[in-house]
């Protein structure tokens, strides 16, 4: 699609724009979006840009036609007229098809690579405030504080949100590990209907819950079952180093209360204080039960993993006392029976990789089909909300996938989740 370039003075309701910042920089959740309100106007205005681009072609009409532009796609807009129209062929109804998969192909990507380029400057972010955590604390809460804002005000409003699969995700496992954790919890909160404030502490506390173990040795970061008695004691002082590091930094008293219970269980098993969940604010509940869960499908060691699927099917299983009752039941109706990650068989016999989930509608996933007369780089992604008649039968574990099923859907080693606007507007592949 041509854009062009406009003065933000110009803009008006209706327009497409292209905000050309960072993620971080600006409160939308998408940097490409139709205005739909003054409000969001006066924001874009609000970020100190002169001009910012937008596609006449996608915006309404009305807003096209009142604007005067400066355009970049001059050239084509002068180009010389094709004629009456006499002779020009007519799509036929299989090239129609043949585009419009095109189309919704490149789309999908292009939300994927969205998703990624976020990811990335996430952790990246969360990387900073770690790293700055123990010489620099003032430098790392402003850093966690900004991290949090921004996906706080991404997921504000009656917008739908998907958890989606990312395929490539850079950064260490660290900042995977915290970013998962705080966009999960956060996703949590929000269906809680949290305040801002509340939302705040949730998203610091999950993005700083592990930074105690910076004071830790490398060999004694992770619990593993060989642990000596003394070992797990050593283990476990992460959480209040973890306390004493936030107090340095100067986080909200809700965040500390995150790293100080990230251990703690609603029936009293968990450490360091045995809390049971009277005890435990709601946003140390959530990300508790999150943190177990991104552990279960990222372990230290990637051989112990399990699929998004088998973790919540245990949790379901074991975790009943364990963690708050109406938190786990909520994080089952939004992460799905079949979180992304997942791979499965749907009721045709196919194989398919779970690739984003409506938080709203659970049992409606999006899939990657594994179809062998299509090449795995022209596969559509399958919302089976749009079709009635097919679903999932069971989830298998990767390794169990004819070979040729598992080159195609290439399930992930690392589980990584970020969010995006529901998208209603995917082709269905047939």
């Amino acid at each position: 699609m041509p854009t062009s370039l406009i003065e933000v003075q110009k803009l008006r309701v209706g327009m497409f724009v292209h905000l050309d910042v960072g993620w971080m920089a600006h409160p939308f959740p998408l940097s490409s979006f139709k205005i739909s309100s003054a409000d969001q106007i006066a924001t874009i205005r609000g970020l100190g840009k002169a001009r910012v681009r937008w596609s006449p072609d996608k915006s309404d009409p009305d807003a096209a036609a009142e604007t005067v532009v400066v355009a970049e796609a001059a050239e084509a807009a002068n180009a010389p007229a094709m004629g009456s129209g006499i002779g020009v062929p007519v799509e036929t109804p299989q090239a129609a098809e043949a585009r419009r998969h095109r189309e919704a192909l490149a789309a999908a990507r292009s939300r994927l690579t969205l998703c990624e380029r976020q990811f990335a400057e996430a952790t990246k972010a969360c990387r900073q405030a770690t790293e700055a955590a123990l010489t620099r604390p003032d430098e790392a809460r402003t850093t966690a504080e900004a991290l949090s804002r921004a996906f706080v005000d991404k997921m504000v409003g009656d917008q739908e949100m998907c958890i989606r699969l990312l395929t490539e995700a850079a950064g260490d496992k660290a900042s995977h590990h915290a970013v998962n954790v705080a966009v999960i919890s956060l996703l949590m909160g929000r269906t809680f209907g949290l305040s801002q404030d509340e939302m705040m502490d949730v998203g610091v506390g999950a993005l700083m819950h592990d930074i105690g173990k910076l004071e830790l040795p490398e060999r004694v970061r992770h619990r593993e079952e060989h642990f000596t008695v003394a070992e797990t004691q050593f283990y476990q002082e992460h959480v209040a180093h973890g306390v004493t590091i936030a107090r340095k930094m100067g986080l909200q008293p809700g965040a500390t209360l995150v790293i100080a219970q990230h251990h703690e269980h609603a029936d009293g098993s968990g450490f360091p204080l045995k809390l049971n969940s009277d005890r435990m604010t709601t946003a140390a509940r959530i990300v508790s039960l999150v943190n177990r869960y991104d552990n279960m499908c990222n372990p230290h060691v990637p051989s112990r993993a399990l699929t998004p699927h088998e973790a919540l099917s245990l949790l379901f299983a074991q975790g009943k006392n364990r963690y708050d009752t109406a938190i786990l039941g909520a994080f089952i109706r939004m992460m799905g029976v079949y979180p992304p990650g997942s791979t499965v068989q749907l009721t045709d016999d196919r194989y398919a990789l779970v690739m984003s989930v409506n938080s709203t509608r659970p049992l409606k996933p999006t899939v990657l089909v594994h179809d062998p007369r299509t090449p795995r780089d022209d596969a559509l992604l399958l919302n089976l909300e749009a079709d009635s008649r097919l679903g999932i039968r069971r989830s298998l574990k990767p390794q169990a996938l004819p070979p040729d099923a598992i080159a195609y859907l290439s399930p992930r080693p690392r589980v990584s989740y970020f969010f995006e606007p529901n998208v209603t507007t995917e082709d269905p592949v047939a």
